[in-house]
């Protein structure tokens, strides 16, 4: 099921659902919306221009309230925003339409866990020919709140838990089943 307005503002007033800093006008009829704040990564060059899944990705991460995203560049940003989900609710993130449709692609794998705590990174991807600037503060998306039919057995843990700024992968410290 997913949370109205009124349910989103008595969890977020009881602190069942934490979502930090937030503006009264960020609550929508079935979503919070979510700004972006002022940390971008990009994958730093490799000597073989190849990246592989098993060894560390190296950043390069810029701390400013404005980004130029050049056309078909692809970049890591992060929300303004904390939230920390309580074990029985998950989110999922979704970009603003009037966005898309300068051609600003905005995910996060479009999930996020319940008992997950943080900032959400978002890979920000610029589809138009012409260069778009990115402002911290800006509205860039939403999250859509839904409510599980019980608590996770084993909510989030894991080697995203508790991130602040654009946070490059962590797929390196995967444990692949075989």
């Amino acid at each position: 099921m997913i949370l109205s307005d009124k349910t989103l503002m008595r969890m977020i007033e009881n602190k069942e659902l934490i979502v930090e800093p937030l503006e009264k006008e960020q609550i929508q009829p079935a979503s919070v919306d979510i700004r972006l704040g002022n940390t971008f990564s990009i994958v730093e060059d490799t000597s073989t221009g190849i990246i592989n899944l098993e060894n560390e990705i190296k950043y390069k991460t810029i701390t400013t309230d404005s980004y130029i995203l050049l056309p078909n560049q692809f970049v890591l940003a992060t929300t303004m925003e904390y939230f920390d989900l309580p074990d029985d609710l998950t989110a999922f993130v979704e970009g603003r339409s009037s966005l898309g449709r300068m051609g600003l692609f905005i995910q996060n794998a479009g999930w996020v866990d319940p008992g997950f705590k943080g900032e959400i990174t978002l890979e920000l991807y610029n589809a138009n020919r012409c260069a778009i600037e990115l402002k911290a503060g800006r509205r860039v998306g939403q999250l859509v709140f839904a409510k599980m039919d019980d608590t996770a057995l084993n909510p989030y843990n894991g080697k995203y838990q508790g991130q602040k700024g654009a946070t490059g992968s962590r797929v390196f410290m995967d444990k692949e089943v075989k």
